[in-house]
């Protein structure tokens, strides 16, 4: 039986909401090994002179630990 565990985490980026995503699976990669899955919970973008500057995206990191 594995035992899995879900960290939630806030990553932002300028090019995209998928490179915002890959780069929180990216982040937390560096302390957590064993990543499964990701899901976004949400999504925003920050918005200056009509234009999206920034996205961001909240999600769910599964890994399992063993």
């Amino acid at each position: 039986m594995a035992i899995h565990k879900v960290i939630e985490v806030i990553a932002q980026s300028g090019k995209s909401w998928e490179d915002a995503a890959q780069s929180a699976v990216k982040d937390a990669g560096k302390t957590v090994k064993n990543i499964r899955s990701i899901w976004i919970k949400n999504a925003e973008g920050v918005v200056e002179n009509n234009k999206i500057v920034a996205y961001r995206v909240n999600a769910h990191i599964t890994f399992e630990i063993k």
